[in-house]
């Protein structure tokens, strides 16, 4: 009788207790992630050919020739931000890094206190001509307090369009969004698919974000020879393609 009470309770509840025992799967899976920052990213960038890093001022002098002996094949140099600034390594990067024959290219960090048109101006004048370098490359993400006073989402839209088009237009070629999961999910996802996407995920693969992305940044925590700047970390990137298939992002 006790057993036949316990059997209909169990059923009963059954859809309950499915729901927390998956939870709590959940939870520890979440925690072992956490706990194993990068653990599973460095297993699964081994699948991708294409090895490559991002940088600016935080790494300093680089020696762009030992991160081609460490098999780096391609690095996104920071060039500009907002309408007036200029990364301060940004010159030297964007000349050494092309000579020891690694293929590159030049971001923006995008702004919301400042016109799309004045920033897309900024970025052309102190880049310049793109041939044989990987295409324009806009990065939008939160940013100071803006995570806790987020944008309006039409007018960040709104703005991003305009300085994606202006790109477009002067360099022939749809500039790639760089963006994080947080804003790429409010801001990006859906209106701007037709763009090349380079996503960030330091946790697990994005496979859950609707669309095919290019570029992947799976690590804040890289460390390679050849650099001294004051972050001792670098980050780590991988195409999701071939070399040949990165030809296709180059402009001619």
């Amino acid at each position: 009788m006790i057993y036949c009470r316990k059997l209909k309770w169990v059923l009963r509840y059954k859809k309950t207790i499915l729901k927390i025992a998956v939870g709590i799967i959940f939870f520890i899976c979440g925690v072992l992630l956490l706990a194993n920052r990068g653990i599973l990213n460095q297993l699964v960038s081994k699948n991708y050919p294409v090895q490559g890093v991002d940088v600016s001022h935080y790494q300093g002098k680089i020696d762009w020739q030992k991160f081609r002996e460490q098999q780096i094949d391609f690095a996104f140099i920071k060039a500009t931000e907002g309408s007036s600034h200029i990364d301060p390594y940004f010159a030297d990067n964007w000349e050494n890094a092309k000579t020891a024959g690694i293929v590159t290219g030049a971001y923006h960090f995008f702004s919301f206190d400042s016109p799309a048109s004045t920033q897309a101006e900024h970025y052309m004048k102190t880049v310049g001509d793109l041939s044989g370098r990987m295409i324009p490359v806009i990065d939008v993400e939160y940013y100071g307090d803006k995570r806790q006073n987020q944008p309006d989402v039409l007018e960040v839209q709104k703005n991003l369009d305009e300085i994606l088009e202006i790109l477009e237009h002067y360099y022939r070629y749809k500039p790639i969004i760089y963006t994080t999961y947080p804003f790429y999910q409010k801001y990006i996802r859906g209106v701007f698919d037709d763009y090349p996407l380079w996503i960030r995920n330091v946790y697990y693969p994005p496979i859950d974000i609707g669309r095919r992305w290019q570029f992947w940044q799976y690590s804040d925590q890289g460390e390679l020879e050849g650099m001294n700047g004051s972050e001792s970390y670098i980050d780590f990137n991988v195409f999701a393609g071939s070399l040949q298939d990165l030809g296709n992002y180059i402009v001619e």
